[in-house]
């Protein structure tokens, strides 16, 4: 159990989110996400990723989020219900996500820095298929990996983008991450790989004029990119709460038996 005197509203700006946050503005003092202990979000998946990536660029140390479905799936959510809040966040379970951090150079030369929560991807431009070399910890394991793209996922994303493209599904706890080809032509056998989550993976796009390549973590794009890093970032560790009987660790788990 941990106490959060300090608390932030916020929701997706969809009518239903709207509707919530108007029930719960009286529920309690909110304060600004930036004086907050704790950021209560309400909306879907997607609304729940701007939350995170908001905390990333804004809040230093990275305060815990409980999200309260008011959107579509939901998977990194808790249900929504007006009562009882105090309580479900006394009760709440936290579990740690770790974000990758992306570092694309252009063909211009620019450096862009990015994190991830879910996955870091790289995908072809135009019509002809992006051509990649692949190399983990400074070692090139597939010079020429031809496909319409790659990704790098995390364990919180393995069931989103990385599932499908017929990725594995990572328990929580496993300390990996996920390398999934994107419909890959050759090596044709290739179906990707498990790595431990310290591994360091470039991407290096081959005749990157050519075959143009963009690369997006999450939801933001850089395109035309010439080399993709990434890693896992494990100075800006997020933490999200979840009631004892819907926890991510159990979701995560769980969707492999999904038919």
């Amino acid at each position: 159990m941990t106490d959060y005197p300090r608390r932030a509203l916020v929701a997706s700006p969809t009518p239903p989110a709207q509707a919530a946050r108007a029930e719960l503005a009286d529920a309690w003092d909110w304060v600004p996400v930036e004086d907050a202990d704790l950021v209560v979000a309400l909306g879907g998946d997607g609304f729940m990723l701007q939350t995170l990536h908001m905390l990333l660029e804004r809040r230093k140390p990275i305060v815990p989020v409980f999200g309260m479905n008011l959107g579509t799936v939901g998977f990194m959510m808790n249900e929504w219900r007006q009562h009882g809040l105090e309580e479900r966040i006394r009760r709440a379970k936290a579990f740690k996500v770790t974000p990758l951090a992306m570092t694309a150079t252009g063909i211009d030369g620019r450096v862009h820095s990015l994190p991830a929560i879910n996955e870091v991807s790289l995908l072809r431009e135009t019509r002809q298929t992006a051509k990649l070399e692949v190399t983990v910890n400074d070692r090139v394991v597939l010079e020429e990996l031809s496909c319409d793209g790659i990704l790098v996922a995390t364990p919180a994303g393995s069931t989103a983008y990385n599932l499908s493209a017929h990725g594995p599904i990572l328990p929580l706890g496993s300390a990996m991450i996920a390398l999934t080809p994107i419909s890959a032509f050759r090596p044709r056998r290739w179906r990707g790989a498990i790595l431990p989550d310290r591994a360091r993976v470039k991407l290096r796009i081959l005749d990157a004029a050519k075959r143009p390549v963009s690369a997006v973590a999450d939801q933001r794009e850089i395109r035309d990119v010439a080399c993709v890093e990434v890693c896992m970032d494990r100075a800006r560790e997020l933490t999200l709460l979840f009631d004892p009987e819907h926890a991510l660790d159990d979701r995560i788990s769980m969707e492999q038996f999904v038919v």
